[in-house]
């Protein structure tokens, strides 16, 4: 994971809902993140904070599979930091 972390924060400030999975293990942050994402309009923003290691690999797949896009995905200390974006139709990185 490539991305800074003031491009987290600036992104986070865009989105529409924040969901905090710290501490939860796999399915649970990809659930949470589903159903915070489910009544927003395309185009709409949800971050993510997670801890479990196997959060890249599950929602990466799940980003592309579902057509969103994950515009940041980084990884410290704390874990995993991911913003995402509805509907985009194509999964990317910055």
């Amino acid at each position: 994971m490539t991305s800074s972390h003031d491009s987290w924060l600036e992104l986070y400030e865009t989105c529409a809902a924040a969901v905090d999975a710290r501490g939860l293990n796999c399915p649970l942050p990809l659930l949470k993140t589903k159903r915070a994402i489910a009544p927003l309009p395309p185009g709409a923003r949800v971050s993510l904070m997670a801890t479990d290691p196997g959060s890249l690999r599950d929602l990466s797949a799940w980003a592309e599979e579902a057509g969103h896009a994950m515009l940041c995905a980084e990884e410290d200390d704390t874990g995993f930091r991911f913003v995402f974006e509805k509907d985009a139709h194509t999964t990317r990185l910055t």
